[in-house]
């Protein structure tokens, strides 16, 4: 089975942190979740959004979620794929140079990468998709297309591979994007 790295954050999308994470390890797949300056037994704060009809999310405070790696320890070459979740996290954690770094990493290596919601902000601040197809939560729909994407519009229980990228729109496509995800990592 594969060694999944995961990069998450404060404020991360807390079903799209915590469902993948076991998940993955539910199908026998290992996980080591890690967030900048932080160290393995620490905890982020999850935020949950949900859809209830506004013109966009709402969000009330999750989970607190515990790393079981540290940041800093950590060599892309150890992993064979990488799990980008959504939330706000990704917004701050696209300014770590380490973080872009790592993402390049496992782009020139052509590892499987999986990303939903919020997760392709840190996408199009590696500069690594362009010329593919993408889908992400709709408001991140221009950064997608800048970055040289084709943004796909899909409905919030899709999700689309693009060579070793999977992307979704957010978490109600957990069932299938973990599909796709899972038929990489075989």
């Amino acid at each position: 089975m594969s060694k999944v790295l995961m990069i998450t954050g404060d404020f991360v999308e807390d079903y799209e942190n915590m469902v993948p994470f076991q998940a993955l390890i539910a199908m026998g797949h290992t996980v080591d979740a890690v967030c900048p300056d932080k160290r393995v037994g620490e905890n982020i704060a999850t935020a949950i959004h949900d859809f209830e009809g506004d013109q966009t999310y709402t969000e009330k405070r999750g989970h607190n979620f515990t790393l079981n790696a540290t940041f800093a320890d950590i060599q892309s070459s150890d992993y064979d794929a990488l799990y980008l979740p959504g939330g706000r996290s990704p917004e701050y954690l696209r300014l770590n140079a380490r973080v872009i770094e790592i993402i390049r990493e496992f782009f020139d290596a052509k590892k499987p990468v999986a990303s939903i919601c919020h997760g392709p902000q840190l996408l199009t601040a590696a500069d690594v998709i362009s010329e593919r197809k993408v889908s992400a939560y709709p408001a991140c729909e221009p950064e997608v297309k800048q970055a040289g994407a084709t943004y796909v519009n899909l409905e919030m229980h899709d999700a689309i591979t693009d060579g070793n990228l999977v992307t979704a729109p957010a978490w109600p496509a957990h069932p299938e994007f973990l599909k796709q995800f899972n038929l990489l990592l075989v």
